[in-house]
């Protein structure tokens, strides 16, 4: 169950409920089911006169997709900020009554996928500080920074926890702790001090009794919108959250922008100068298909991405299968473009999510089953192209042409909509270590050998880029051809887990570094079972 209000931190009330020993575990968690996750979802609004609480509730459903492991809110009513979180899904963290009991103005919400710190209820979000000049401050954080060791080192991050007590290790909590730093500073003026230090991707949401904040590092590399209610402004990670609580799209967050809005309306500063770099992988995988990036819809995207796959890659076959339900709209342009019919061979539960419940070893040993299921009498004795997003470690699509196999597929071709994924992202996706990453030194005939397809062609980079319609030198492709555009520090100064290593002791940092071990590498997947 969610912690009461009472258990929940607002700026009269710092107390933190017990954390929960129990990790939620989903059939994510099975190893034939790991694709890559993004960080998080934001959304935030600020309408008097409307239920925030409910409208940041509907948001964040919408931008469920975007992280699993936690949710969060913060409301105010113009006297306190009240934090609400929990790890969970959306509509298992809040109810009705928690809702009713959230009034306010201005709220922000929080759906998180850990790229900086532990699953634990001291990482949900939104984090929270006392404001120096009373009050407090509240945050969401979507994407990643790459100097967090040298900003806590700034600041001089306790070697140990305060009073014993667990605390938050994630890059968010420390851009939190840096805007309740200084006295003499209000947050927009503190704001203006500290963005400007920031390395590495960030969409925020944050705010005080009074202001809605959203800012945008200076490359863009996180989606972050701003849309029109009638009595109000709403700030969220993707344009399908603006839809789902009937607010008009108005711009994007331009690169290197802080935007304030209270009474007096909306303001806007350019901290930085703009460089765009905006995520590729969004396109591909992580947004929802009815978002628009750059005032383009991502399904007709992926559709012309399919289109160009078919170019690139044909093959003769009986018929075109989606993976459900990344997969789809590209295997509607391949279709297209091939002439080969598209149909349905793999129906997805869409009842799978994150639950509580330790999947047993016979669970387990199910693997994509429990996500996935052939159509036999749609692909007995049928030459199939099977479209699909992305490979990562190669696991899941190894376990799919075996079990369409099994249901009489004659053959089975694999078409994939992306490049190899040969690099991890330090943006804010979670992927594999690129020990881990099946493309990194293997051939794609090697990768078709090792996932057992009859072929397998993956659209090239610059097919990619273009059907994007954005220019490649304003796009962060770096999972794909490994140029990172924001400079990354030493190897030692990256990871997950790079915040608990600098509490650590000596013991405590061997047992992280076996949390933190890559899984098997890519040298052996052609003797893989």
């Amino acid at each position: 169950m969610a912690p009461s209000l009472s258990d929940v931190p607002s700026s009269h009330d710092h107390t933190q409920p017990a954390a929960d020993d129990a990790r939620p575990v989903g059939f994510s968690d099975i190893p034939d089911e790991a694709p890559p996750k993004d960080a998080c979802g934001v959304f935030g609004v600020w309408a008097p006169g409307e239920e925030v609480a409910k409208l940041t509730y509907y948001g964040l459903y919408a931008l469920q997709h975007r992280g699993q492991e936690a949710a969060g809110m913060a409301v105010s009513d113009g006297r306190t900020v009240v934090v609400y979180k929990d790890l969970g899904l959306v509509a298992q963290v809040f109810d009705e009554p928690t809702l009713g009991a959230m009034t306010g103005h201005l709220a922000i919400g929080h759906n998180r996928y850990s790229t900086t710190g532990a699953c634990t209820w001291e990482n949900a979000q939104p984090s929270y500080r006392p404001a120096p000049q009373g009050g407090g401050i509240a945050l969401g954080h979507n994407g990643n920074l790459t100097n967090t060791a040298q900003l806590a080192a700034e600041i001089g991050l306790e070697q140990r926890p305060r009073n014993g007590e667990p605390r938050a290790t994630s890059d968010s909590d420390l851009i939190t702790e840096l805007l309740a730093r200084d006295p003499d500073l209000s947050l927009e003026a503190a704001a203006l001090r500290v963005l400007p230090k920031l390395r590495g991707a960030f969409s925020l949401v944050f705010m005080d009794e009074h202001t809605l904040y959203a800012a945008r590092d200076p490359h863009g590399v996180r989606p972050l919108v701003l849309g029109r209610l009638e009595r109000g402004w709403v700030v969220a990670s993707e344009t399908a959250a603006l839809d789902i609580v009937g607010a008009s799209f108005v711009r994007e967050v331009e690169p290197g922008e802080l935007i304030a809005i209270d009474e007096h309306g909306l303001r806007s500063q350019q901290y930085a100068e703009p460089t765009p770099k905006g995520c590729l992988f969004e396109y591909v995988y992580l947004a929802r298909p009815d978002t628009a990036i750059a005032g383009r819809s991502v399904q007709e995207t992926r559709v012309e991405v399919g289109r160009r796959l078919a170019k690139e890659h044909p093959v003769e076959a009986d018929l075109v299968i989606p993976v459900p339900e990344s997969g789809t709209p590209a295997a509607v342009g391949y279709a297209e473009a091939s002439g080969i019919p598209y149909g349905i061979g793999l129906v997805k539960n869409a009842y799978v999510g994150r639950t509580f419940i330790q999947p047993s070893q016979t669970i387990r040993q199910l693997g994509i089953r429990l996500k996935l299921n052939p159509l036999r009498a749609a692909i007995a004795g049928k030459r199939l192209v099977v479209v699909d997003d992305s490979i990562v470690r190669g696991n899941t699509q190894r376990a799919l042409v075996r079990m369409l196999r099994e249901a009489g597929a004659a053959e089975v071709h694999v078409r994939i909509s992306s490049p190899p994924v040969q690099w991890p992202c330090f943006y804010g996706i979670d992927f594999a270590t690129r020990a881990e990453l099946i493309a990194n030194g293997l051939t794609v005939d090697q990768v078709c050998a090792s996932i057992g397809a009859d072929s397998l062609g993956y659209i090239s980079l610059e097919q990619l880029t273009e059907a994007t319609t954005i220019p490649g030198d304003r796009l962060c492709r770096a999972c794909f051809d490994g140029e990172y555009p924001i400079e990354l520090p030493t190897p030692d100064l990256l990871g997950k887990h790079m915040l608990e290593s600098i509490e650590r002791n000596v013991e405590d940092a061997e047992e992280a570094q076996d949390v933190m071990l890559p899984g098997v590498g890519a040298s052996d997947a052609l003797s893989r079972p």
